[in-house]
């Protein structure tokens, strides 16, 4: 299916029918994380309507693969995969899950020129340097982006 260049910046349309699909997005966090831990948690307590489907990628058992993706690139930014199996990436995730728990309005604003390129730098920035800025780093060095509690993974 084709799309306006407008539409791609919008991002992929999720199901208008919520009949359809018993989710809005499905998100694929990183449970090791101390600050996207906090924001889950919040969206968990506001997940009364049950819209947003939680995937702890740090969690013994977890199979990137069944994404289609790696688990490096899962690490590197947040993902969401919408009820038709569109991944979504980045702040646009956050929007979907905003949106899935009732802050429409604020969701809307963050669509307007200026805020999205704004947002969208601050999230790069943010993800770049989370690892450091949750204190995954000791002495300078960041964890290794290699999935933990793997039998064949190789501390350095």
């Amino acid at each position: 299916m084709l799309t306006s260049p407008e539409q791609e910046r919008q991002g992929p349309k999720s199901i208008p029918d919520h009949s359809m699909a018993d989710f809005d997005i499905e998100v694929f966090y990183d449970g090791a994380c101390p600050l996207c831990m906090r924001e889950i948690r919040m969206l968990q307590g506001r997940n009364r309507r049950q819209r947003i489907r939680f995937v702890d990628i740090a969690a013994d058992g977890f199979d990137a693969a069944s994404i289609g993706l790696t688990w490096q690139t899962l690490m590197d930014r947040i993902h969401g995969r919408l009820p038709d199996g569109t991944l979504v990436e980045g702040v646009e995730v956050f929007r979907r899950l905003y949106a899935a728990v009732g802050f429409g309005p604020l969701v809307a604003l963050t669509r307007l020129p200026g805020i999205r390129q704004l947002l969208d730098v601050a999230y790069r920035a943010f993800a770049r340097n989370r690892l450091r800025l949750t204190g995954r780093c000791v002495d300078g060095a960041c964890e290794l982006h290699t999935k933990p509690r793997t039998p064949s993974a190789n501390p350095r």
